[in-house]
């Protein structure tokens, strides 16, 4: 086995690293795992689910996931406006990290 030398990695240039740099901030695994339950979900719907997020944080973080390529986003040309959001199969793909995290926190939970 080779042996690894902690100064001459670079955390940057890790999956690890590059995942981390799709899920990171404050609601987008909130997005993510809301999306995994329900399927497809209106923004008003996703504004409820979460409730202590802003619109205008909602709609960013709807915005950098879509970039990301993890949601769809389903508009519809009617009055008033319909905008639907799914998954897309690369966002599939992170359900059993998601799953993971949950029976983690399942397990390890700490009552008060």
């Amino acid at each position: 086995m080779k042996e690894r030398c902690i100064s001459k990695e670079c955390l940057k240039d890790t999956g690890f690293s590059y995942t981390l740099s799709l899920i990171s901030g404050k609601y987008k695994m909130t997005v993510l795992y809301i999306l995994m339950e329900f399927g497809v979900v209106r923004f008003n719907e996703m504004k409820k689910y979460i409730g202590t997020i802003s619109y205008k944080t909602l709609s960013s973080t709807l915005k950098e996931l879509e970039a990301d390529k993890l949601i769809n986003r389903k508009e519809y040309p009617q009055i008033p406006p319909k905008v639907e959001y799914s998954l897309t199969e690369r966002g599939k793909s992170l359900i059993p990290i998601l799953d993971g995290m949950c029976e983690w926190g399942d397990k390890n939970r700490i009552n008060d």
